[in-house]
């Protein structure tokens, strides 16, 4: 803790590590390889490793990335300010535009840092804390090694995400990241208490959107969200899901085999590192992401007052087409939709009115 740390970018066939003190370290201890103690000439078994290079009276801490990159020392550093305290994303993207290497904020005290981004001084003091915090470096190289992580500067990086309000700076991944860049995508949303009816209008509207190599977008609650992921999986389509929690947090968990089987087969995204658990505010912010991936959002069922109703708010901000699903004016979890058709969403009857709609999209960009 308060121990300024050290980002060392190693090739494989170097033989020693360089230390901030001109001086070769004999030793590396590396905390993030099961506390195996290293020496300079072996081949270190994970990518990212958080290791203390030993000198004659004092340990310090070292970020040692194997065979590293512009690319890999950005990632790093970006997601290392993703999990510091005291800093909004909009900070780190004013950051990352002043310092594009992410460099300067890993020397500046906690008054500079306050003068510098005019951050309260509080917060500034809880920033320089966690940019030097041993245990949170530990857990940022152990996620690292264990999964996998996109920045906005990563290739990979889905490019539709990039044309919304506040993307999301980094995303953590598990399955296929080929569905990333997949077109045409469309987000299938809803309640989680759902009519004896949802179903079947899922698999009405959907299948054959599946079956024409759309990609389906959702972020596995129970209900609707579940009943779309498992249809794309029967239909051995692609499916994407959209957490509201970390990996190690399945949210909710009569869903930890549906996440199982889409990290296999699919894909599975969360903005949230692994360890950190589902609160309420987190799944309307996730819903960005969910309608940001996609051509258009269709909502199956809503009540007139359904959460479902942020994602519409998103999707319309980000210039998405809106669709909705009409139903039975007795039931509550069709007042939603019924709601949105009068206040301009398209009305669905079938899947040919949303390719339609793709393909007209996709013509007049042509033009």
């Amino acid at each position: 803790m308060g121990m300024r740390i050290k980002i060392l970018c190693v090739m494989m066939t170097r033989r020693s590590i360089p230390c901030p003190a001109g001086v070769k370290a004999n030793v590396i201890f590396c905390i993030s390889c099961a506390s195996k103690t290293h020496h300079p000439q072996s081949v270190f078994p994970n990518r990212y490793c958080l290791s203390f290079a030993l000198f004659k009276k004092m340990s310090l801490p070292h970020i040692i990335i194997k065979e590293a990159t512009i690319l890999d020392r950005i990632r790093y550093k970006l997601t290392h300010l993703c999990r510091c305290r005291g800093i909004s994303r909009n900070t780190v993207r004013t950051l990352w535009k002043l310092d594009p290497f992410l460099e300067e904020v890993y020397t500046l005290s906690a008054h500079q840092l306050h003068l510098k981004y005019k951050l309260p001084m509080q917060r500034a003091r809880i920033l320089y804390a966690d940019l030097h915090n041993v245990e949170i470096q530990e857990s940022i190289v152990r996620d690292l090694n264990h999964f996998q992580v996109i920045t906005m500067n990563d290739p990979d990086y889905p490019p539709k995400l990039k044309t919304i309000p506040d993307p999301p700076l980094v995303l953590y991944a598990t399955g296929n990241l080929a569905l990333l860049k997949s077109t045409p995508a469309v987000s299938v949303i809803g309640t989680r208490k759902p009519s004896r009816e949802a179903e079947n209008k899922t698999n009405y509207i959907i299948r054959p959107l599946i079956k024409a190599g759309w990609t389906i977008v959702s972020g596995m609650a129970l209900g609707i969200d579940s009943f779309a992921h498992a249809l794309a999986l029967t239909e051995q389509g692609e499916t994407i899901a959209v957490l509201g929690s970390g990996f190690n947090h399945i949210y909710p968990r009569q869903n930890i085999k549906l996440f199982n089987h889409i990290s296999e087969t699919g894909l599975v995204l969360s903005e949230y590192p692994p360890d950190v658990p589902p609160a309420r505010f987190r799944f309307p912010e996730r819903n960005r992401i969910i309608s940001g991936l996609s051509f258009g959002t269709v909502v199956i069922e809503a009540a007139e007052r359904s959460g479902t109703l942020i994602t519409v708010d998103q999707a319309l901000d980000q210039g998405r087409e809106v669709y909705a699903v009409p139903g039975s004016p007795l039931l509550h979890q069709t007042r939603g939709c019924h709601r949105l058709i009068q206040d301009g969403a398209k009305l669905v009857m079938g899947a040919d009115d949303i390719i339609d709609d793709w393909e007209n999209d996709a013509i007049l960009s042509l033009d």
